[in-house]
């Protein structure tokens, strides 16, 4: 009877802790956009239990677009955005939601820019069709600036069409819905492997910063919610340090996600990994970039200082915990 009570206890309480646990840990709702890149470090998190190593609870929540998933951070449906930091600031410029860059992830253009097997230089895409995932996305942003670089007039030149997100964009340049796109790095040897096109332009290579990838919220959430933001913070800064440094992790991910190809998976992961920053703070000069690139009139006078916010990440670089992490303490 006793060790029937003692199990019976046992259980309860380890019922209690968790029921605790659960009702302690604080509860986030991150929407994300796009395939491969910011999402395979997402997943990687997710697989090794981070959000939960620190203290969060994180239900992430898939948009077709950038446009989308600012409608849904306007609307209050999500607290957070971790993968289409130009989306995040064409709704803050507008005036509809004070909204800061609390972490830039991928500092840089990620993308290629796929064509058809027809398409030999950028002016040769004078009057074609070129996918991107929504007018006002990142990737209708990314490309506009991509065409502008090549002295190509996005508005008169040729015609841009919203299909949806990357897989989506490949199915539209394999059948010839369209004669260009972008594509992200672990998507990219899908659509060559198909023989309808080639790489006209690593966007990598541009000679510029640009915050592509990263963590925006409301202002008044990193105001009213810094152990939250802190956590989160520390969450994606380990996620890096475990990206980086446990490939076996990321290539188990990148299986998930349709690529088995051992090689194929290296190359994504090389470059990725490259990609991403150890102490991932957003700087004026890639947040300036994103500003300068927007169509919104009201980014022409906005300034990089206005849209970010560096304190909870510099507290937790001054902390030595990125140190630790790598070894370096």
């Amino acid at each position: 009877m006793a060790i029937r009570s003692a199990v019976f206890l046992g259980a309860f309480l380890l019922t209690w802790q968790f029921s605790v646990g659960a009702l302690q840990a604080q509860s986030v709702v991150l929407g994300y956009t796009g395939a491969g890149v910011s999402g395979t470090l997402r997943r990687v998190i997710e697989k090794e239990k981070i959000w939960v190593k620190h203290g969060l609870n994180v239900r992430s929540v898939y948009f077709t677009s950038g446009g989308v998933l600012s409608m849904a951070m306007a609307a209050g449906d999500i607290s957070v955005s971790d993968s289409d930091v130009p989306a995040m600031l064409n709704l803050a410029v507008s005036g509809v939601l004070e909204l800061k860059v609390i972490a830039v992830t991928i500092n840089r253009l990620e993308h290629y820019f796929v064509v058809h097997k027809a398409i030999a230089r950028p002016e040769d895409l004078r009057g074609k069709r070129v996918a991107v995932s929504g007018i006002g996305s990142a990737s209708d942003i990314t490309t506009r600036m991509a065409l502008r670089y090549w002295k190509l007039n996005p508005e008169k030149d040729l015609t841009i069409l919203a299909s949806g997100n990357t897989p989506t964009r490949i199915a539209a340049l394999t059948v010839g819905h369209v004669d260009a796109g972008l594509v992200s790095p672990d998507y990219v040897n899908r659509v060559l492997a198909t023989g309808c096109c080639r790489i006209l332009a690593d966007l990598a290579e541009l000679p510029m910063d640009y915050a592509r990838f990263g963590v925006v919220m409301p202002t008044a959430m990193v105001r009213e919610q810094q152990e939250t933001v802190r956590n989160l913070l520390y969450a994606y800064i380990e996620g890096i340090q475990i990206f980086k440094s446990r490939p076996e992790v990321v290539f188990s991910v990148l299986k998930e996600e349709g690529i088995k190809d051992p090689k194929v998976a290296k190359e994504v992961y090389d470059r990725i990994s490259k990609s991403l920053r150890e102490y991932p703070v957003p700087e004026p000069k890639g947040i300036q970039g994103v500003l300068d690139s927007l169509p919104n009139p009201r980014a022409r006078t906005a300034k990089a200082e206005n849209f970010m916010d560096t304190g909870l990440i510099e507290e937790i670089r001054k902390s030595g915990f990125i140190d630790r992490l790598y070894g370096r303490r």
